[in-house]
């Protein structure tokens, strides 16, 4: 089973249109895209027992009110937006912001985008009253849109804070799971801005194909990437993974000072969002010259990767891609949970795992049916006969009614030698 013949090489129908609006045809449409994504949070809480929302984690205070302010703010717990069933999205944000937003973000009602601090991870303590003050006005909120009485779903919370919206009386919930079902599926404006933050990759790695030689090393491919991303228009580079030669198996997952050196097989991951919307995307190189060993094990991971692409179509359960990768002693693992992320695939939208998550950790006794509209990466890898080197391949994926297409170009069909002798 594979994905195309081999004398073909990756193509989509997924445009990626650019990083700027014109009037001279449709691109992002940032109004649609607002409201699919309230109107998909609303539908996933009612569907639920949930009568609220209230979201810490950055990705859902973006998906539900399309807010941003820089990503020293991600995951601090330190902005805060709330959906009940009746109303529209509030958003507490830090300081200032929540003034601009009043300025520049008229989607939001004026007087529900208000300033907002839980005491900075602690910094200001507890007995200040701040988590109090806010579990206080939530709950005022609540009764004021008519759901008091119902239970609030909470995606991620501070202990302090966990216990005074206990305190005040309200019933919490996992929320999570409620705005994780509302963004697995994607609307055009979405699939459109993962595009363009792969293309964005595409370039990336052409710039990294032509510089990957003996002398530099693997942090100066990262300081490369990072640059090359900012200039390009992406909004944050999350992590660069820059990994070669005898650091290749097991992956380490980081990236060191050490020099690439002639003959090394290197691979490495580009994670960064555009618009908010996440990429990520593996490539393996071999500097100057490839090995049998390298290529044997590009070829295995190319196999994995091209078998799970092929069965992927509305109606598959994740299951059925899982059952088509090794277990983890067949490549070296003690364990699933050891080689968890190797054999890998999960969603991608303003998280980096986002639903589906397909491996053969999860996958086997909790299967999720595939649907039209989830966009995910599928990623391989498979270690080298040579005992240290390996390959390492992911490709990013919008599933539609007749199958998937691709988002991710730059070539991967064969093992790619840079700068060869």
């Amino acid at each position: 089973m594979t994905l195309r013949p081999a004398s073909e090489f990756a193509q989509t129908r997924i445009p990626a249109p650019g990083i700027i609006g014109v009037d001279w045809e449709e691109r992002v449409d940032f109004s649609r895209l607002r409201a699919y994504r309230t109107a998909r949070a609303r539908a996933s809480l009612e569907a639920s027992d949930l009568g609220a929302l209230l979201v810490f984690e950055t990705s859902n205070i973006r998906y539900l009110t399309s807010t941003h302010i820089g990503t020293w703010a991600y995951n601090k717990l330190e902005r805060w937006a709330l959906l009940t069933r009746t109303g529209e999205p509030w958003i507490w944000d830090f300081g200032s912001a929540a003034k601009n937003h009043r300025l520049y973000s008229p989607w939001l009602p004026e007087a529900q985008s208000r300033g907002g601090n839980n005491g900075l991870q602690g910094a200001i303590a507890p007995g200040s009253g701040l988590p109090a003050g806010t579990a206080h006005e939530i709950a005022a909120i609540l009764r004021e849109e008519g759901v008091a009485g119902m239970p609030v779903g909470v995606d991620i919370v501070e202990i302090p804070m966990l216990r005074e919206l206990e305190a005040a009386g309200l019933d919490v919930r996992d929320g999570q799971q409620v705005m994780l079902d509302a963004r697995a599926i994607k609307n055009r404006d979405e699939i459109l801005l993962l595009s363009q933050a792969s293309a964005m990759v595409d370039g990336v790695y052409q710039d990294i194909y032509e510089a990957l030689k003996p002398g530099v090393r693997e942090n100066d491919i990262v300081a490369l990437a990072t640059k090359r991303l900012y200039e390009m228009g992406s909004e944050q580079v999350e992590a660069i993974n820059s990994i070669a030669g005898e650091r290749c198996s097991p992956h380490p997952h980081v990236f060191s000072d050490r020099y690439i050196r002639p003959g090394d097989q290197a691979y490495f991951d580009i994670i960064h969002s555009f618009n908010g919307y996440r990429t990520c995307y593996y490539r393996t190189f071999a500097v100057g010259r490839a090995t049998t060993a390298h290529r044997d094990a590009y070829k295995r991971a190319r196999e994995l990767i091209d078998n799970a692409i092929a069965l992927v179509r509305p109606g598959v359960t994740t299951d059925q891609i899982a059952r088509l990768w090794p277990a983890a002693n067949e490549y070296g693992f003690s364990s699933e949970m050891e080689a968890f992320g190797l054999q890998f695939g999960h969603g991608l939208g303003l998280g980096l795992h986002e639903r589906p998550v397909i491996s053969r950790l999860n996958s086997l006794d909790n299967p999720v049916e595939i649907q039209a509209g989830m966009v995910f990466a599928l990623e391989t890898y498979w270690p080298a006969g040579d005992g240290h080197s390996a390959a390492r391949i992911e490709e990013e994926l919008v599933v539609t009614d007749d199958g998937a297409e691709l988002l991710t170009l730059f070539p991967a069909e064969e093992l790619v030698v840079t700068n060869a002798y």
